[in-house]
């Protein structure tokens, strides 16, 4: 069930994958799970450079490295992950983005990092499951808070009436920062079932969401809450 780029499966020298609900962190990243890099995600746009495996970074919503061994994760429910990776493996990148980040310019800062180091466009990203567009509504003053803020067309921002669309948003600002090579992966956190369950009047829906959750909250107080089932994404260029 594990999402996978078809992008970044090309390059060898890296290891990725997007969780949802079966596999929280993907089965091909669980070896790696001690190496991995501890941060808290708090919708900034902080990056920080990894250097040595299970290095605590804080407060960080972005995460670079160059150095092999070191697993990234991003923990999401209904935010993007994006992954990236240079073409030849030899650095990789990880960024959480929820409406406030792309408004903030996480991604952007993000391109900055890479650009630091290498030219963008020779790094290929990843937008992982996310809350799209046929579910993710929001107030009319958030949808206007992007129009007047992002230089993106309206029906980009928002192609439904005060529905977001974020990776859409996303895919524009790393193109236009000069990352070229995206793949869009996975489906929507909030409305995909398990294709095999379509039939059950009690949908298992593939991918954890706050959103939906939330929602069910509402209807029945004792519904279970999402804290530790978050999915993980992330990517470590391989030993």
């Amino acid at each position: 069930m594990t999402d996978f780029s078809p992008q970044l499966s090309r390059v060898t020298a890296i290891c990725h994958g997007f969780g949802d609900k079966s596999a929280l962190l993907p089965d091909c990243l669980q070896p790696y799970q001690a190496s991995q890099a501890n941060k808290k995600q708090v919708h900034g746009t902080v990056i920080v450079d990894v250097t040595e495996p299970g290095q605590e970074c804080g407060e960080a919503d972005g995460l670079y490295t160059t150095q092999s061994g070191i697993l990234l994760t991003v923990l999401t429910a209904d935010c993007l992950p994006v992954i990236f990776s240079q073409r030849d493996g030899k650095g990789i990148a990880v960024v959480h983005a929820g409406w406030r980040g792309l408004l903030d310019g996480i991604i952007l800062k993000m391109v900055e990092r890479i650009a630091c180091d290498d030219n963008p466009a020779n790094w290929v990203a990843a937008i992982g499951p996310a809350a799209r567009s046929c579910c993710y509504e929001v107030n009319e003053e958030l949808v206007e808070r992007f129009v007047n803020e992002l230089p993106l067309a309206k029906n980009i921002i928002s192609p439904r009436f005060r529905h977001l669309n974020l990776a859409a948003i996303a895919e524009h600002q790393l193109r236009g920062a000069g990352i070229h090579q995206i793949d869009r992966v996975g489906s929507c956190t909030i409305c995909t079932i398990i294709p095999d369950d379509k039939d059950n009047a009690q949908h298992r829906f593939k991918y954890t969401s706050f959103r939906r959750t939330s929602q069910q909250q509402a209807i029945d107080p004792t519904h279970p809450g999402i804290k530790g089932r978050n999915q993980y994404s992330g990517l470590i260029i391989l030993p």
